[in-house]
């Protein structure tokens, strides 16, 4: 499915959404609009330049090693059904992976955390090491982990500037998180950030 194409101006200040953004573990059960899912997407791992490849967060090398999967709930994104979808930067499209309300499975792979199954979505951000090992040998790892930090700011970010607020989660049992959301082989993941409107 292709997405709405992302915005690159906005109503809210850089400024205000630094100093505005919280941790948030409490969350509406309103729908995530549609243009809304595109933007958040696009701000953690989207094409940024007209026809090129580099994406809204550095990468060492510009070796990209993020995937980013998008477990929506029922009703949890407009005119999308609720399943596990994996986010294609080239094409800024979704491709569905896992049908069906998986948030409660997901809350309890991440220790038993139920306050995520309040949230609408919640994206999985993975690396998969290679990408960057490839190049960089060991230290490769590092700079996945580093880059999952800057694609996490960029949707905290991006989701204050909507309207929308964000949670995160690095406590989780890794193969649960990748049985639940069927990750491809290889993609590990790195955090989990749960999104919608504030509470």
């Amino acid at each position: 499915m292709r997405l709405p194409r992302p915005d690159v101006t906005g109503q809210v200040p850089l400024e205000k959404a630094i100093k505005n953004r919280r941790t948030i573990r409490s969350f509406a059960s309103h729908s995530i609009p549609l243009k809304s899912f595109s933007q958040i997407l696009w701000a953690g791992q989207g094409i940024i330049e007209e026809g090129g490849f580099r994406r809204s967060a550095p990468s060492g090398g510009a070796l990209y090693p993020l995937d980013i999967y998008a477990l929506v709930g029922e009703k949890g994104v407009e005119e999308i059904e609720s399943g596990v979808y994996h986010y294609e930067p080239r094409t800024h499209e979704i491709t569905v992976v896992k049908e069906g309300d998986l948030r409660r499975e997901l809350a309890r792979a991440a220790l038993g955390q139920m306050w995520m199954a309040e949230a609408p979505l919640s994206l999985i951000v993975t690396a998969e090491y290679q990408r960057s090992s490839s190049k960089y040998g060991e230290r490769g790892v590092r700079y996945s982990m580093i880059e999952a930090g800057h694609a996490a700011q960029n949707i905290f970010l991006q989701a204050e500037a909507l309207g929308l607020g964000a949670g995160i989660v690095g406590a989780f049992h890794d193969r649960e998180v990748i049985w639940v959301g069927k990750l491809r082989q290889g993609h590990e993941p790195l955090l989990i950030m749960p999104v919608g409107y504030k509470k």
